[in-house]
């Protein structure tokens, strides 16, 4: 995938789900940040610029990491999950994502 094309389609499959976690929400607070599980072969340009226009916010940094799957036992069968992508997204000062829209507080 190209960084500098990026179709109205690819948004929306760079960007699988946000990551809601302790730590995502301490995260959140303290440095700005929102977390996301992305592609497995999305680029950070590519995220940044996806966040931006799903969101509408102002992005100044994105950190990437692949999460290894882990290897499981489904009794006498074994296995392992999948790999994926962990994207932990800075906003810009004053910008806020909300995540949780609708839930008690």
């Amino acid at each position: 995938m190209s960084k500098f094309k990026t179709s109205a389609d690819r948004l929306h499959q760079v960007i699988i789900a946000p990551v809601i976690s302790e730590k995502s929400t301490r995260v959140s607070e303290k440095r700005n940040q929102a977390v996301f599980k992305v592609a497995l072969d999305a680029e950070k340009p590519e995220i940044k610029k996806a966040v931006e226009k799903l969101f509408n916010v102002k992005v100044s940094a994105v950190r990437t990491l692949v999460v290894k799957g882990k290897n499981k036992r489904f009794g006498r069968f074994e296995g392992k999950r999948s790999d994926w992508k962990k994207a932990y997204v800075t906003l810009a000062q004053g910008q806020e994502i909300e995540l949780l829209s609708g839930a008690a507080a």
